[in-house]
């Protein structure tokens, strides 16, 4: 249920050009929100390259000088090319060879296999990875002279001067052993595309290997369809079979293995693992000889173990140990950083999520963070200046940059103000990228040197922000409120822009809900919602306990009780609103996506619900439906905490208030199908009515083929119907 999914390996994309019609259509005649294009830095830290829109051109940048700028690839001067141009690329660590990639396809949400050729940059030279193509998770070596990838879930390694492959390995078989990419689940959930990790010298390479023979089969039915056709399906649904683990299944059973270049051996590394334990993170540490770093977490999520490995005897040694009275987060445990003589690693030990700094012998050398806030990102150490650089949290709703001396401790600010702010930094921490919103403020991209002089702006959105001040549009203004346990909540309203405090407004309550998510934030947003105000509503979103922001306690509420706060919060929130003196209390609805719309169904079904009508879309129905790594994060297993899975929306289908309008995709691989039809067939053997919308071959996003537009007029017209 992520909604950002980060791979190990580094990669530039191609920019995509915008859909031919968005929201800002509605309410600023078509102006965009621009960004930057992907960049990707120099390995000298002066440069950085970025790819053309059309995949066709890589440009070299000089940070300091903005004349200065070469084109370091052209598509079209590549002698006997046919390839017109590439969906993406990796440099080397020598920036001697970049592996592209072309004709890719997916295979679930975030992977896909892809044609790879790598070009010689001295030669001039293109290559194809393999006469077969198709190849998953292309990764180059740190020195440039090999590549690892993956073809029918076994590994193979391709020397580029010689040309010559050698098969790693031998036992991949779909749906039974994958080598070296992670299954379903920990692509879904810990956000891992990719576990191929590189020694320094390039003659090791290690991996994870999924087992995962045991993980129950799910099904999907695919239809022909009228977007992107299959006529094979014309007559009998096609099926598409994967391995999906819910709550209390059998996952994969992983373990680690290193090859070697030298002498061809495989090795299984001997690491205390259990059948059902974790390793999210592998990555080779920076230590005078090549240490592979292996982090281990327990099915429960609540212990975290680091593993020095040796590659050549097969030690291993335990340097991190640490054990929680709630979830571990998944950044966490895929966010330790490895340097000369130590590694970083986040921890909320203290009740706040901080940085802490650790020797390789497992030594706590020092917290590197403190204070009543939250580290929200950790962008990496300055060598030359002994400088952590960080983002944190600034109140619950701004972010802040922030830097931690190693030799002082002091902790800099980098910023002033509020708002949102996040960094881009070039490989020696000299320039970085800052990028600044907050809610009256489009995105602001300016390239700034380390000792805080503005290099040059890459992006203000002036042209949109000069529309979006001189329209009609509505504004979000912050609030809080008290929930009935006397805890802080943040939200936001907005309101028409002809907003009369005397008239009765229907209100929408939007919200998402998840634990350690936030809604309610100090940045821009040009959502559905402002639409909706414009069509006559008041909005209005409420972040409770469970959501990001406010510190460990806030978020432990939740646990082993999914459901049973926020429902108690969203409810408060309702009747604060209904208290407004321009809210019409009868005429209150809710919405939500993904866990938001499980929201929805959990909101509407109490005792003391208020709300007229509600849109629950690709709703989780009962969390012994949903997958086992994000759910047991936060619920254990279904055997561990029984009551805590008997309290869902499909446990409370008697007490559903209000209408109803339940969206789904049909061939969603997240939330499967079967939460909506398990809650609709108890709705019908209740005499219950509702109405349904199913997106034929849509996934969890119901995305695409121009179906994002009728859907959300759909959701306006059930607001309109039922609230006007």
């Amino acid at each position: 249920m992520k909604k950002l999914i980060l791979p190990m390996v580094a990669a530039v994309l191609c920019c995509s050009a915008a859909s031919a019609f968005e929201l800002d259509d509605f309410v600023l005649g078509g102006a965009r929100v621009r960004g930057i294009p992907s960049s990707q830095p120099a390995l000298d830290g002066r440069y950085y390259y970025q790819f053309n829109n059309e995949g066709t051109v890589i440009k070299k940048f000089s940070y300091k000088k903005e004349k200065d700028v070469t084109t370091f690839f052209d598509n079209a001067k590549i002698a006997g090319n046919t390839i017109k141009s590439w969906e993406g690329y990796i440099m080397s660590a020598d920036e001697k060879r970049i592996l592209l990639w072309t004709d890719s396809k997916p295979i679930y949400r975030y992977s896909f296999t892809a044609n790879h050729y790598v070009y010689d940059i001295d030669a001039n030279k293109l290559t194809p990875l393999s006469l077969q193509g198709g190849e998953e998770i292309a990764t180059l070596c740190p020195t440039g002279h090999q590549v690892a990838y993956v073809r029918d879930n076994n590994v193979y390694i391709t020397h580029l001067q010689s040309g010559s492959t050698i098969q790693v390995t031998t036992d991949g078989k779909k749906n039974e052993i994958i080598n070296a990419v992670p299954d379903w689940v920990y692509q879904e959930e810990f956000g891992v595309l990719n576990t191929f990790a590189w020694s320094a010298d390039g003659r090791y390479l290690a991996f994870i290997r999924f087992d995962e023979s045991q993980v129950p089969m799910c099904s999907m039915e695919l239809y022909q369809g009228e977007c992107n056709p299959n006529p094979d399906y014309g007559i009998h649904p096609g099926r598409y079979d994967y391995k999906y683990p819910a709550a209390g299944e059998h996952n994969s059973v992983v373990s680690v293995h290193v090859y070697d270049i030298h002498d061809g051996t495989l090795t299984k590394v001997e690491l205390p693992l259990k059948e059902d334990d974790y390793v999210p993170n592998i990555q080779f540490g920076r230590q005078p000889v090549p240490t592979l770093m292996v982090v281990k977490e327990n099915r429960a999520q609540t212990r975290m173990n680091i593993y020095a490995v040796d590659p050549a005897t097969g030690a291993v040694n335990e340097v991190y140990d640490e054990q929680s009275d709630m979830w571990i987060d998944e950044d966490v445990v895929t966010g330790v950083k490895y340097y000369d003589g130590f590694f970083v690693v986040k921890s909320n030990r203290d009740g706040r999520t901080h940085l802490y700094k650790y020797n390789y012998q497992g030594k706590l050398l020092k917290q590197i963070t403190s204070g009543d806030y939250d580290v929200t990102a950790y962008y990496g150490y300055d060598e030359a200046r002994k400088l952590f650089y960080f983002q944190t949290n600034k109140g619950a709703l701004n972010r802040t940059l922030r830097c931690a001396s190693d030799v002082t401790g002091q902790v800099k600010e980098m910023v002033d103000g509020n708002g949102t702010y996040s960094a881009s930094f070039n490989s020696d921490f000299t320039y970085y990228i800052r990028r600044f919103s907050d809610a009256t403020t489009p995105d602001q991209f300016v390239l700034y040197s380390i000792d805080g002089k503005r290099v040059r702006d890459l992006q203000l959105n002036e042209e949109y922000a000069q529309k979006y001040t001189s329209s009609e549009i509505p504004r979000r203004e912050f609030f809080t409120m008290l929930n009935d346990n006397g805890d802080r909540m943040n939200g936001y309203i907005i309101k028409p822009v002809d907003f009369d405090p005397s008239k009765k407004y229907p209100c929408i309550m939007s919200q998402y809900s998840g634990p350690n998510s936030q809604q309610v934030l100090n940045k821009w947003k040009m959502e559905w919602e402002e639409y909706f105000a414009m069509q006559g509503y008041v909005i209005a979103c409420v972040d409770g306990r469970g959501t990001g922001g406010q510190g460990k306690d806030y978020l432990k509420a939740i646990y082993l009780n999914l459901g049973r706060y926020e429902t108690e919060d969203q409810l408060a929130a309702a009747r604060y609103m209904a208290q407004q003196p321009y809210i019409d209390a009868d005429r209150i609805g809710i919405w939500g996506w993904s866990f938001g719309g499980f929201e929805t169904l959990m909101a509407m079904s109490q005792d003391d619900s208020r709300y007229a009508c509600g849109v629950a879309i690709a709703p989780v129905t009962s969390w012994k439906f949903y997958d086992s790594i994000y759910t047991e994060r936060f619920m254990l297993t279904p055997e561990e905490n029984p009551d805590g899975y008997n309290y869902a929306p499909l446990d409370l289908t008697h007490k559903l208030r209000g209408k109803l309008l339940l969206m789904f995709g049909s061939a969603d691989d997240n939330v499967r199908i079967v939460n909506s039809m398990q809650y609709v067939a108890k709705l019908h053997s209740e005499g219950q009515q509702f109405d349904m919308m199913v997106y034929p071959n849509m996934n969890h996003s119901i995305n695409g083929c121009g179906v994002r537009l009728p859907l959300y007029q759909r959701v306006l017209n059930f607001f309109d119907q039922n609230l006007k």
